[in-house]
């Protein structure tokens, strides 16, 4: 099987990567900076990357500006047209190809749900965030931007290539760099308790699951439209970080206010939403289908994951 990942060269796609080519599979990224098994491309226009797209089977599509910033009127647009922007061009690319690819699974964000406390967020039954009371209102700017990324792959004339929006959660792999590498650091340094009381809630998916959900994706012909890509188990931040001390053997995770919090993510140039934020989200689809989640809960997840995470290389 052909699979092109483009924006593949981050670690969602180097997950994806990995796992596809363990299976035997020839996978292809695009991506900024050309080398072995990357071709370039500027996510805005349809050039000859557009040729591997020909007679592949599979387009993964995880290309936009990273979230994990100050959210600026520039940076937000840049957000918005990097999500928007490559998922028209790639729609662009299938629709010109003579043999196209008979599945795009495209990225979204699970950041489009509304922020709640009461309900967890599936499908079907799932509130679409945008003007929630007593949140900052540049919130919904999020909800706007992952809302006109789906729209692009609703727009995009590809009739016969199965479309699917991955609303995914934080996913969690040991490979440095990525958000489960930024949580042990701080929670190291003791930095990981509670912020604003903790009550948010966080979704995740393990990086296995993650993957193994791509599989399923792939394979079921009759699932289109939005997916959620989450473990069953939210909980509230307070839980998650104290599980993840566990995992770690750190005793102390200092708490933090909202306005220390807003200080923290200036100086570590991001923004608080990304923590405050409740996202309560839950694989209402997957679960349909009978996928069976090999780290359903977070306890036992950090525990792989911390022991991947010590391992040398």
């Amino acid at each position: 099987m052909k699979i092109v990942i483009p924006g593949g060269t981050g670690q969602i796609g180097g997950v994806l990567a990995r796992w596809r080519r363990g299976r035997g599979d020839q996978v292809v990224c695009l991506g900024r900076h050309p080398g072995p098994d990357v071709v370039a491309w500027d996510g805005k226009t349809v050039g000859p990357w557009a040729a591997e797209l020909d007679g592949a089977d599979v387009v993964i599509n995880l290309a936009g500006r990273s979230v994990n910033c100050r959210y600026s009127e520039r940076n937000l647009a840049e957000m918005m047209s990097s999500r928007v922007d490559s998922t028209r061009v790639v729609g662009e690319a299938i629709a010109a190809a003579r043999r196209p690819p008979r599945v795009w699974l495209q990225m979204s964000t699970a950041t489009i749900y509304a922020h709640r406390f009461d309900a967890a967020n599936d499908e079907a039954t799932g509130v679409i965030g945008g003007g929630e009371p007593d949140v900052p209102r540049y919130w919904d700017r999020s909800v706007a931007i992952a809302t006109a990324w789906e729209q692009a792959l609703a727009d995009a004339p590809t009739p016969t290539t199965r479309k699917v929006a991955l609303r995914t959660t934080m996913m969690m792999s040991p490979d440095r760099g990525g958000i489960f590498d930024v949580l042990v650091g701080l929670t190291r340094k003791r930095l990981g308790g509670a912020i604003a009381g903790g009550r948010q809630y966080l979704s995740w998916i393990h990086d296995r699951d993650f993957a193994r959900a791509i599989d399923l994706l792939i394979e079921r012909d009759h699932l289109d439209g939005p997916v959620n890509l989450a473990a069953p188990s939210p909980l509230p931040q307070r839980e998650f970080m104290a599980a993840l001390r566990a995992a770690l053997d750190v005793g102390l995770g200092l708490p933090a206010t909202a306005w220390m919090a807003e200080i923290g993510a200036f100086f570590l140039r991001t923004d608080t939403e990304l923590t405050l934020k409740s996202r309560r989200v839950v694989p209402g689809r997957l679960l349909a289908e009978g996928f069976v989640f090999e780290h359903p809960t977070w306890p036992t997840a950090a525990v792989d994951l911390v022991a991947r995470w010590r391992q040398p290389g």
